[in-house]
């Protein structure tokens, strides 16, 4: 049986074991600690984890003050409140100023399920990759999330990271995966059209690939799990050998990662680009797994925006 786990769920042990090895490492949250997983570090670190309350501007304020002490602050709350709420926050005291802050918000996207529209942050990755300066993270799965806390604590600048609430697929190999901001993972190659997946999306674009395969046809499928920088390099080889893109995000097709991977075609490779995400809506109340389906985010959505997109080529 495939071992499933919630992004913020790994996020909570990687937080706690790089606690215990880095005494620069402070946490700060608002009120969420049980919900985003940032009780695991206040357990093993508590001289340096500060509840700062329902308060999520002033949170990254402290945290962008913090950082000029020769800290490595990381903040947590849900996604709609990290990047909603706190907007104006990352922006001037932690971008502009170019500080050494991470963001790891919780709680993103339409699989947080039966907390509705009101908390499923579908905006997020577009709001975060507008700002100079900040990197844009959102991870496959634990092993994944585990890689990436650790590159984003190496890395001397703003960071984002997208985590989910529910459990997810381990789909990557705990000893052999590798990490590295801003270049993706190819998982499968083809020559007739390439999928582009990021966050819970990739799982999904594997099984696409399984089905498609049986049908006969052939596709690259590559995680971008870095936003930003993306892998421009990765994305242009995909276009010009494959001729076609469908990408694939748990997030609006509105300046997410269809945007972003059409932002680099069209200036260096255009080919025709099918995206799979939310179309321009609200999420709504319900189990995960029926959101995924009502919001055309399954493989067997997948699967139909690749066959549209040969129909382009």
């Amino acid at each position: 049986m495939a071992v499933k786990i919630a992004t913020r769920e790994a996020y909570g042990k990687a937080l706690a074991e790089l606690g215990m090895e880095n005494s620069k490492i402070v946490v700060f949250d608002a009120d969420l600690s049980k919900s985003t997983k940032t009780a695991d570090f206040k357990k093993v670190c508590s001289d340096r984890f500060i509840n700062m309350g329902i308060a999520e501007g002033n949170m990254m304020s402290v945290a962008a003050g913090m950082s000029t002490c020769d800290k490595i602050p990381f903040v947590s709350t849900f996604a709609i409140f990290a990047t909603g709420r706190a907007f104006e926050q990352i922006r001037n005291s932690i971008c502009y100023p170019q500080l050494n802050v991470k963001v790891c918000a919780t709680h993103a996207g339409l699989t947080v399920g039966e907390d509705g529209a009101s908390h499923q942050s579908i905006e997020d990755i577009s709001l975060m990759r507008s700002l100079p300066n900040m990197v844009v993270i959102s991870p496959s799965d634990g092993v994944e999330t585990e890689a990436a806390i650790r590159a984003v604590a190496e890395h001397n600048g703003p960071c984002y990271v997208r985590l989910g609430r529910s459990a997810v697929t381990v789909i990557n190999d705990y000893e052999e995966y590798k990490f590295e901001i801003g270049k993706a993972v190819k998982y499968r190659d083809g020559k007739e059209a390439t999928i582009i997946a990021t966050g819970i999306m990739v799982e999904a674009a594997l099984e696409a690939y399984n089905i498609l395969a049986e049908e006969g046809i052939r596709v690259r499928v590559l995680n971008i799990h870095t936003i930003k920088p993306i892998d421009k390099e990765a994305i242009i080889s995909a276009a010009r050998e494959t001729g076609v893109i469908i990408t694939a995000e748990e997030h609006s097709i509105i300046g997410g990662l269809g945007s972003a991977v059409c932002e680099v075609v069209s200036e260096n490779s255009p080919v025709p680009v099918v995206r799979v995400g939310v179309k321009d809506t609200f999420g709504e109340s319900g189990k995960p797994e029926e959101l995924l389906k009502a919001y055309g985010l399954t493989a067997e959505d997948i699967v139909k925006a690749v066959k549209k997109g040969l129909s382009l080529k």
